[in-house]
């Protein structure tokens, strides 16, 4: 059996500190550094060696496994889904129900924002296609 000796240091008032998990094991050999506010990234250092970025597009096995989102998406990307599937049943439920819409769902884009950014897109084409001339995209 081994034995290890560790330091902890725990703050829930760290003035300029979002939440600043962090967490550095130290080894012979090597060693880890995690920082929650840079979720993506663990940083391996070999003794002697430089520091090498892990990002989640390296991993295998069980870190593998327990990936939910493709490499290169943030962490909150699911929940950014979530979060519009949820506008959109608290806006369908208060229609159903003969209610306004409640406030806290109406940042869920409309029809008028998809077409907004369909001109946005055909402006843009036009624009290339007459050598950047400038195009209106007003309706």
């Amino acid at each position: 059996m081994r034995t290890a000796r560790g330091m902890l240091w725990a703050s829930q008032v760290a003035s300029g500190a979002e939440n600043a998990l962090r967490l550095r094991v130290y080894g012979t050999k090597a060693g880890l550094a995690f920082d929650q506010e840079q979720p993506n990234e663990l940083w391996f250092t070999p003794l002697g060696g430089t520091a090498q970025r892990l990002t989640r597009a390296r991993v295998s096995g069980a870190a593998a496994h327990a990936t939910r989102v493709p490499p290169g998406h943030p962490e909150g990307y699911l929940e950014a889904f979530a979060q519009l599937y949820r506008d959109a049943a608290l806006q369908i439920e208060a229609l159903n129900e003969g209610r306004a819409l409640p406030a806290e769902s109406l940042l869920l884009t409309t029809v008028d924002d998809g077409v907004a950014g369909l001109r946005f897109i055909d402006a843009v084409l036009a624009s290339s296609a007459a050598n950047g001339q400038w195009r209106d995209i007003t309706p």
